[in-house]
C-alpha cells in the first residue's frame, strides 16, 4: 500500500490566478502537519499560462498537461491514473482551504476508513454558506431544481428536500451525495467502481460517480473542514457551452436512472423553458432595455435550443 495519505487532484482550465491561490492555500493548510500528500494539477489545455505557472511557482506539484480539454470527468480520470494516495481529494481550481481544513478532513477520514466519500463545508468568498449536501434526485427533482420552474418557485418542497434544507448545515451527517467541488474519496472505493464516466463531460459526473461509490461505503459531510468555493469560474467563460453541458448531462442521468420516457419528457420541458427565456429576452430587447445584454443572452439561449433539438438519445 502507498505510504502517501492523500493525493490532491486539481482539474484546471483557464483560471490561472485562482489556481495559484488554490495551491498556495492547500500548502498553507497542510503546513506543520504530518500528513503525507502529493498535489497533482491536471491542466485541460489552458491558454492563460496556467501550466507555466505550476512549473515555475510550484516545482513540487505534479503537472499533467492533457493537450486538449477533456472535460471535468476526463481531467479527473487523468489525475486518478497517476495518484498514489490512500485517499484522493478531487478539487475544482477555484477552491481555497481555510486554516487547517485539510488536516481536519484527513483526520476524520482516517478515523472512518470505511467511508467511500467525505466532503467539507463549502462557503462563498463572502463567508455565506454554499449548499453542497444532496439527496438522490427524484423524477420531480429533475423538473423543480435548476429549471425555469425553480426560478418561478425557488423554495418549492422538492428542491428543498433535494438540498437537505430540513437538516442543519453545521452538523456532521451521512448524505446521499455531495457537490463535486471538493470530494475526498477512498482510493480502494475508486479501484472497485472505476473513475468518472467521461460521457458526462461536465456536470452530473460527480452525481453518477457517487451513485456507484455509495455501494462501497457511506458518504459523509464534515462541516468542521471549511473550504471557500468561488464557483463556476471556468464554465462562466463559455456560457452557452455551460448550459449545453449541464442539460445534456441532466438528460443523460435521467435516461439512465428513470428511463427514456422521463428523459424525453424532461427534454421537451427544457426546450420549452429555453424558448420562454429567449422570448422574454427578445421582448426586453424590443423595448430597448439593455440591448447588448439581451442580445448576448438571446444568442446563448438560441445555441442551447439548437443543440437540444439535435439531441436524440441522451444515454
Amino acid at each position: 500500500m502507498s505510504q502517501l495519505d492523500c493525493s490532491i487532484i486539481i482539474i484546471s482550465w483557464n483560471v490561472r490566478e485562482l489556481l495559484q491561490r488554490c495551491v498556495e492555500s492547500l500548502q498553507q493548510s497542510l503546513a506543520g502537519s504530518d500528513w503525507q500528500t502529493e498535489i497533482i494539477v491536471v491542466d485541460n489545455a489552458s491558454s492563460d499560462g496556467s501550466a507555466a505557472l505550476v512549473r515555475t511557482e510550484f516545482p513540487t506539484v505534479r503537472l499533467i498537461e492533457t493537450g486538449a480539454n477533456l472535460g471535468y470527468a476526463g481531467g479527473v480520470n487523468a489525475g486518478l491514473a497517476v495518484a498514489q494516495g490512500r485517499w484522493l481529494l478531487v478539487l475544482n481550481p477555484d477552491i481555497e482551504a481555510v486554516d487547517a481544513a485539510l488536516p481536519v478532513l484527513l483526520a476524520w477520514a482516517a478515523a472512518h476508513p470505511h467511508c467511500a466519500v467525505v466532503g467539507p463545508q463549502l462557503r462563498y468568498p463572502d463567508g455565506a454558506l454554499q449548499s453542497s449536501r444532496r439527496r438522490w434526485p427524484t423524477r420531480l427533482t429533475l423538473f423543480m431544481e435548476s429549471t425555469l420552474l425553480a426560478r418561478w418557485w425557488p423554495h418549492n418542497p422538492w428542491a428543498r428536500r433535494y438540498h437537505l434544507d430540513d437538516r442543519p448545515a453545521d452538523a456532521e451527517q451521512s448524505v446521499d451525495w455531495l457537490v463535486g467541488a471538493a470530494l475526498l474519496v477512498r482510493h480502494a472505493a475508486v479501484a472497485a467502481v472505476g473513475g468518472m464516466d467521461e460521457r458526462f463531460w461536465m456536470y452530473s459526473e460527480e452525481l453518477e460517480w457517487q451513485w456507484r461509490l455509495s455501494r462501497q461505503g457511506a458518504i459523509w459531510y464534515v462541516p468542521a473542514a471549511v473550504l471557500i468555493h468561488h464557483e463556476g469560474r471556468s464554465s462562466a467563460q463559455v456560457p452557452a457551452r455551460k448550459h449545453i453541458a449541464f442539460q445534456r448531462s441532466k438528460l443523460r442521468f435521467a435516461a439512465r436512472q428513470f428511463g427514456p420516457g422521463v428523459a424525453t419528457t424532461l427534454h421537451l420541458f427544457l426546450l420549452l423553458g429555453y424558448l420562454i427565456d429567449w422570448l422574454t429576452e427578445a421582448g426586453k430587447w424590443l423595448l430597448g432595455h439593455k440591448r447588448a445584454l439581451r442580445r448576448e443572452r438571446m444568442q446563448v439561449y438560441a445555441a442551447v435550443i439548437t443543440t437540444l433539438l439535435k439531441v436524440s438519445d441522451p444515454r
